[in-house]
């Protein structure tokens, strides 16, 4: 018979295994545990001291709304915020404030400038605060600022001195934004005015080239072409009446002073001039009222052509006696003297009626030019027009932005600074590294962890066996029977209960 002891299969260990080795081996787990908590304690005392030292930034709300006067600096607070760090975890700021608070004073000596001003900015962390979730505005609502120092003293007065140039940077940057919008626009502003005064004069040049006949002046050339027509027909029928007129009155002056130099001649006063101009008065008269094909017209036409066939052989003295009958003679009687009076006031009538009508079909013919040639220049109009409303359009916009900019310029330079301190900087007490409960926790695990690893390497270093089908398996060999150790020798072989197994070895038994 063999009395087995533990043994683990293929590095496998069962739960029993663990127990047992658990049973044996105890002591390993505390004495670990203790050890490692020991360690980092000892690591805590010696290790150098970190101290940080933290602000809350937050992001004031504009006090005056944002309707009222639009604001001019829109750029988001995250790409300025990214920007300001830069800008200050620069070497030109950094560096002042490593010889302001002499700070790493052991490595300033044998130690570049540009290593220290790395490690200065490794120190220093901006964390943005992030918006509530479930929030519309997903502005950023403010922002952290920490810095890591061997001296918590230092670490307060770097952190005042980042969070204050944070500040002061902030401000001028809005400022800087704010005047240089201004400039910009009173830039453009003056440039717009000039093509706007261009436009308006090109609009004046042509307004005064035109007069007249622009499109806003078209109906009233309508109007005024309908009046001058109405004009020239009463001028026309007027200076028709005119004509009839003196037609009448010269015919009878003409027989008048035809019958007196006739009474004075002693000759018979009808003769073929005088009933051949009797005739043509009578044909003017009549064509006056009548159209060349009325019949009386036409008869009379046909008449007045055979007399002049009958007196073309007397032409001659048809115009002498024609032309002395057209000079007055100083003994004239009262009523020729008359006729002749009215002939003349005729001839002056006539006169004004053509002159007259030559000025009405002048204008006449200047308000037909203006009226076809509207369309021409309505479209060069619209154009110009297009064009000045386009200028005056962009002017008022710049005007708007420029005043607004102004406005918001000012209310920079008045009200208070964007960002606004929470929580100053604090004075650490505790140092943020080492931390003693976080150094104890890891060495305490770190123990746990050890002495765990330990007793699995007891556990799979041990060959010995255990159970009836550890023999089965590792002998090769069946169990007949197995005896429990009793007594003395069970706590001496660790209390755990364990039996005399017998098996058969070549037909014998052990």
């Amino acid at each position: 018979m063999v009395t087995g002891t533990a043994m683990v299969q293929d590095g496998e260990i069962t739960l029993e295994d663990a127990k047992r080795a658990l049973r044996r081996h105890w002591w390993i787990l505390p004495t670990c545990a203790i050890g490692c908590l020991g360690i980092a304690a000892g690591l805590v005392e010696f290790l150098p001291k970190q101290f940080t030292s933290e602000t809350l930034v937050l992001v004031r709300q504009p006090t005056v709304p944002t309707d009222v006067v639009k604001p001019v600096v829109t750029e988001d607070l995250n790409q300025r915020l990214a920007s300001m760090q830069e800008q200050i975890l620069s070497r030109s700021r950094l560096e002042p404030l490593i010889n302001r608070f002499n700070l790493f004073p052991s490595d300033r000596m044998h130690r570049p400038i540009e290593d220290l001003i790395v490690r200065l900015r490794d120190s220093i962390e901006v964390i943005p605060v992030q918006p509530m979730q479930g929030t519309r505005d997903n502005s950023l609502p403010g922002f952290h600022v920490a810095v890591t120092l061997g001296s918590s003293r230092l670490a307060q007065q770097v952190c005042t001195e980042i969070t204050s140039m944070f500040l002061e940077q902030n401000s001028r940057a809005r400022e800087q934004q704010a005047a240089k919008t201004t400039s910009f626009l009173s830039g453009q502003l003056e440039d717009a005015k000039a093509k706007l005064d261009e436009q308006d004069a090109r609009l004046a040049k042509f307004k005064s080239r035109y007069l007249g006949a622009l499109p806003e002046q078209e109906q009233t050339n309508l109007s005024l072409l309908s009046g001058l027509n109405s004009q020239l027909e009463a001028n026309t029928q007027a200076l028709g009446r005119a004509q009839q007129d003196k037609v009448f009155n010269q015919t009878l002056l003409d027989q008048e002073a035809s019958s007196w130099r006739g009474s004075q001649a002693g000759r018979n006063p009808v003769t073929l001039d005088q009933e051949l101009a009797t005739l043509q008065g009578q044909l003017v008269a009549l064509q006056a009222k009548y159209t060349d094909e009325y019949p009386d017209v036409i008869k009379l036409k046909n008449h007045i052509q055979d007399l002049k066939k009958q007196i073309a052989a007397s032409a001659t003295n048809s115009r002498g006696s024609s032309a002395e009958a057209s000079q007055p003679a100083a003994n004239e009687p009262p009523e020729i003297k008359q006729l002749r009076a009215k002939v003349q006031q005729d001839d002056v009538s006539i006169s004004g009626l053509v002159a007259q009508q030559a000025k009405i079909q002048e204008e006449i013919r200047v308000l037909e030019g203006r009226i076809q040639s509207s369309p021409a220049v309505e479209q060069q109009f619209k154009e110009l027009t297009r064009n000045y409303q386009t200028a005056l359009d962009f002017y008022h916009d710049l005007l708007r932005r420029r005043e607004n900019s102004a406005m918001a310029t000012d209310l920079e330079h008045q009200q208070e600074s964007e960002l606004r301190v929470l929580d100053p900087p604090n004075l650490p007490s505790e140092a943020s590294f080492p931390k003693k409960k976080l150094f104890a926790a890891g060495g305490l695990s770190a123990g746990l962890a050890l002495g765990l690893g330990i007793l699995f390497l007891i556990a799979i270093s041990d060959r010995s066996m255990h159970t009836e089908r550890d023999i089965e398996v590792f002998l090769k060999l069946p169990v007949l029977t197995s005896v429990p150790v009793l007594g003395n020798q069970a706590r001496k072989n660790g209390g755990d209960g364990r039996k005399r197994v017998t098996f058969q070895v070549s037909g014998t038994q052990a």
